[in-house]
């Protein structure tokens, strides 16, 4: 069985900011739990001033015990 955790910067997982080296840092944190990358997409919603987009980040790996 698997499990998945999405990750966005709305939940400030990357500092709210498109920092690449946070992204790299947060990643390969997870990585070292045991998760991979799955997918990569971005969300768009409406924001002051116009639309703001979000990353989107999912990853997969095997649930424990199974």
């Amino acid at each position: 069985m698997k499990e998945y955790k999405v990750l966005t910067d709305k939940e400030g997982f990357f500092g709210n900011n498109f920092d690449t080296q946070k992204i790299e840092a947060v990643l390969n944190g997870y990585a070292e739990q045991g998760w991979e990358l799955k997918a990569v997409g971005r969300n768009e919603f409406p924001g002051f001033g116009g639309k703001r987009d979000e990353i989107v980040i999912f990853l997969e790996r095997e649930k424990a015990g199974s």
